[in-house]
């Protein structure tokens, strides 16, 4: 019987055939953190009676979460981190330079990599062909020390995307249908795979949306196999020579299978407060919601690629009086990019204001905290009550496109409307 490639890269860890629901202790290739998770796996490590790390080079941590920092005690944090990353011979990646899961993605993931990250949103590796999952501290301090884990091997759903994303409609919106249709569980500890023509035919930049997401549904993690495009980016990004072929077999058994024609697609809109409460943008509730702040970034669309299409919208327009627009460049490598390119000009010219790489507003530390019944149209991918840092506050999901719209309008706005 065929494999899949969860299947596979866990197998090929561990030297034997695995089967879905086994438990296997299997060596991991990178572990990280960042400045909300990282405190906590230090004092884990530390508890557990751990004083070194086996392999450091497989080990990073990520100021991110509140970057700069937001007050002392988050200062002081962000010095511990320095301190045990300089004592233990491991990588950080300081204030300044980005989200932990896009840097990783733009510098360190490789497929068929097996990854563990302090992060829920560490699926998002998926899209290069690694097995990538988020952890709790305890695991991820083992992790760290003894450079393995112990993983059930999740079952695999297939999710078949038929024809091609129209015109307007992006990355996000397709996994936000996904999500509408599981529902917050459907997927639990389960691995989604990502398949057919309305996958191959992204960009790497929107297959990592897709991957980066799948946890809302709770799965365990994501997967797309590899391909010219992978090699794409890795080449791109100056790592070429890591690339591998993966891919499930034909006959690979899934325990679901998923139907969906792109093609019949709309820009789609979560709704406060559970990402599974998922609506197209036609639909009335949809109607007639007005914005108070738009936010465009975060580990899930904040690429070169989602700011590129942000401001194709906004160019030469103006955001709506009583409406802010707030940008936050998931790297420096982004930043820069945008800078160069005069992207930034777009946003800065169209009223928005630009933030530092980083998380940002995302998890509600700084930088664009909501007020009491404030709405909040936001490319990032959750939208639980008190996510961006007020729960008397309300956040609406969507595309780059779907945000840059929106922000010209004031209101939720079909993106369509400002494409050629």
């Amino acid at each position: 019987m065929g494999k899949t490639m969860i299947e596979k890269i866990i197998g090929m860890h561990i030297g034997r055939d695995v089967r879905p629901w086994e438990i296997v202790v299997l060596p991991v290739d990178l572990v990280y953190a960042h400045d909300w998770s990282g405190p906590l796996v230090i004092a884990r490590f530390r508890e557990m009676g751990f004083t070194t790390i086996r392999h450091p080079e497989r080990v990073a941590f990520f100021l991110d979460h509140s970057s700069p920092s937001s007050s002392k005690e988050i200062a002081t944090l962000h010095s511990l981190l320095r301190t045990f990353a300089r004592e233990q011979g491991c990588r950080l990646f300081d204030v300044g330079e980005g989200v932990c899961h896009v840097l990783v993605a733009e510098r360190l993931a490789r497929p068929t990599d097996v990854i563990i990250g302090a992060d829920s949103h560490t699926c998002m590796l998926g899209a290069f062909g690694a097995f990538a999952t988020g952890m709790g501290a305890t695991d991820v301090a083992i992790a760290i020390a003894l450079a393995q884990t112990w993983i059930r091997v999740p079952p695999t759903i297939a999710v078949r995307v038929h024809g091609k994303l129209p015109r307007g409609v992006y990355a996000k919106d397709l996994i936000l249908s996904v999500i509408g249709h599981l529902g917050a569980s459907g997927a639990e500890y389960r691995c989604l795979e990502f398949s057919g023509e309305g996958v191959t035919s992204l960009s790497m930049e929107e297959r990592l949306v897709l991957t980066n997401m799948v946890v809302e549904a709770g799965a365990k993690c994501g997967i797309i196999a590899t391909d010219e495009e992978t090699r794409r980016y890795l080449k791109e990004h100056g790592r070429e020579e890591v690339f591998q072929p993966l891919c499930s077999d034909s006959d690979a058994p899934y325990e679901a299978v998923i139907e969906i024609e792109a093609d019949a697609m709309e820009p789609m809109i979560a709704l406060p407060h559970h990402v599974e409460n998922v609506r197209p943008i036609s639909h009335p509730e949809c109607q007639q919601v007005t914005i108070d702040q738009v936010y465009i970034g975060s580990c899930t669309n904040g690429r070169f690629e989602d700011l590129k299409v942000a401001a194709e919208i906004l160019r030469g327009r103006r955001v709506a009086p009583g409406t802010r627009l707030i940008v936050t460049p998931g790297s420096r490598d982004v930043y820069q990019r945008a800078l160069r390119t005069g992207i930034l000009d777009v946003f800065i010219e169209a009223g928005g204001i630009i933030n530092s790489p980083g998380c940002g507003a995302c998890p509600g530390s700084h930088v664009g905290i909501l007020g009491d019944g404030e709405r909040c149209l936001s490319s990032t991918n959750r939208n639980f009550q008190g996510r961006m840092g007020n729960p008397k506050a309300f956040i609406y999901l969507a595309s780059p496109a779907t945000c840059a719209a929106s922000a010209i309008e004031g209101r939720i706005t079909d993106p369509r409307r400002f494409l050629p």
